[in-house]
This record gives structure tokens, C-alpha cells and sequence, in this order.
């Protein structure tokens, strides 16, 4: 990914936020294998575990994917075939090569429309896409083995806390103020859950690092960037609400930049 200086973000804070925010993730991987293809994605939803006493800690992703996905079995082939040569026990269920995971917030489309300021005068403008994304990096350990408990305490365990983030974070069923409360793993038969769970792998990805950028038309000429803000606000979406509400943040934030630098 490039990360200009106008568009990079270094606050691990605000790449962790990000993805809490928008936890369906694209799971990356590259494995050599005669039955699939080397490079494989998912779209997937993660939980972000991150110890709040450790100061910059990068944390660890927990996710589950289906068995029967093609990119699951190339990782569950690739574990098993390289046993033999594994260094250690507890390196068993470990994947070799490097995992990346893709998280991706509010994007859309820029007209040069929006360039109010450039466009009547020279005419030197194109079309864009706004968008902010985090790129994260790390080392997967694989829970296939349906045999060993710690594969079903450890999708128990996921199971609960991803429906708990998206139930109360994104349905907004809080129990509290008068909403709904949240579905739970535990109103389903336990059978069934035990069922539905021999059907997925465990994922659990120790972060190594993350990239992130938001690309919201800082680079612009501030006449240029208020006719983005209002652009997007005329639209009248969700969408362009929030895409115009980043756009004007970024901005204030360049400009706040501009006037310490200049001092």
C-alpha cells in the first residue's frame, strides 16, 4: 500500500479503532499448493483483542473461517504437511508464511465537480476515490483439530465475543435505554452450536504490524477540499455524511498541521 505523507496514519490507536469499527476483514494468504490457488482471500469478521496495561501493544485478531473454504484447506494441507519438519510441538498449528488482513472504512467515488476551486480556473483536475483502509500483519495460529479442546474452547470463546461485538456495537441491541437485548450463542441448542462448530477453523493472528492510511482529500487546495465537504453533504446519503464528515476532519487536521509548523 502506498503511505504518502499526506495520507498515512502512524496512531495505532486510530488503525486499532478502525478496525473495531469495521470488522470484516479481507484474510490474505499465500500458500504454494497443487489443489488451490497460492493466492487466496476471504471476507471474513474479526475480534480485536488488545491488552489496554501494555502501551502499544499490536494485539491479535480472532476470527473463524469455514471448513469447506478452499482457502482453508490449503492452510489446514499446509499445517499437516509440514509437521513432520516442525521445529516444536507448539509450532504445529502455526502457518509458516505471513497472513494479511484488510480492513476498509466509508470510501467513494470524487467527481471533479467537487474541485471548486481548481476546476473554473485551469481545468487540471481528475476523478478520485476517497477511501481509509488498515493493512494487518502477522503470524496465524490454526485451531482445526475438532478432537482437541482447545479448539472448541477457543471457538466458543470467538463465537460469543463476535455476535456480542456486532449485536451491541452494530445492532445496537444493548439492553440498555430501552433497546433490544442481544442474541447470545447460548439461546441456540447446544448441539446445534456444537454441530455448526465442527464445520470452522479457528484463526488467532498475533499482529506483527500495522499500515493505514485515510485518503480524504487532504492533499487538496483548501477551496478544493470545502467543495468535496459540501459535494458529499449534497448528496444526502449516510454514505456521503460520513465520507464529507472525514473529508472535514482531515482537513482541520492538515491545517492545524500547516499553522504548528509555521510557528
Amino acid at each position: 500500500m502506498q503511505l504518502r505523507a499526506d495520507h498515512v496514519e502512524t496512531r495505532l490507536a486510530v488503525l486499532q479503532e478502525l478496525v473495531r469499527e469495521n470488522p470484516l476483514g479481507q484474510f490474505t494468504t499465500a500458500i504454494p499448493s497443487p489443489n488451490t490457488r497460492t493466492l487466496q482471500s476471504s471476507h471474513i469478521p474479526w475480534v480485536l483483542d488488545v491488552d489496554p496495561t501494555k502501551p502499544g501493544d499490536l494485539g491479535v485478531l480472532r476470527g473463524h473461517l469455514a471448513r469447506n473454504n478452499p482457502q482453508c484447506k490449503a492452510i489446514i494441507e499446509s499445517l499437516t504437511s509440514s509437521s513432520s519438519s516442525s521445529p516444536s510441538e507448539s509450532d504445529l498449528n502455526v502457518l509458516e508464511s505471513e497472513v494479511l488482513v484488510i480492513f476498509t472504512a466509508a470510501h467513494h467515488y470524487v467527481t471533479p465537480k467537487f474541485y471548486v476551486e481548481t476546476k473554473p480556473t485551469t481545468g487540471k483536475v481528475v476523478p478520485t476515490w476517497n477511501y481509509s483502509a488498515v493493512q494487518v500483519y502477522g503470524k496465524a495460529r490454526v485451531y482445526h483439530l475438532s478432537s482437541d479442546p482447545a479448539t472448541g474452547e477457543f471457538l466458543q470463546k470467538q463465537l460469543h465475543d463476535l455476535s456480542q461485538l456486532c449485536e451491541k456495537g452494530i445492532m445496537g441491541y444493548t439492553g440498555e435505554d430501552g433497546r433490544q437485548s442481544s442474541w447470545k450463542i447460548t439461546d441456540a441448542p447446544d448441539k446445534y452450536v456444537e454441530i455448526k462448530k465442527k464445520g470452522i477453523v479457528g484463526l488467532e493472528i498475533t499482529v506483527d504490524a500495522f499500515e493505514g492510511k485515510v485518503k480524504m482529500s487532504q492533499e487538496l487546495r483548501k477551496g478544493d477540499r470545502d467543495g468535496v465537504v459540501e459535494g458529499f453533504r449534497k448528496l444526502d446519503t449516510d454514505l456521503g455524511r460520513a465520507v464529507a464528515k472525514t473529508v472535514e476532519e482531515r482537513g482541520e487536521m492538515k491545517e492545524a498541521q500547516k499553522e504548528q509548523q509555521a510557528k
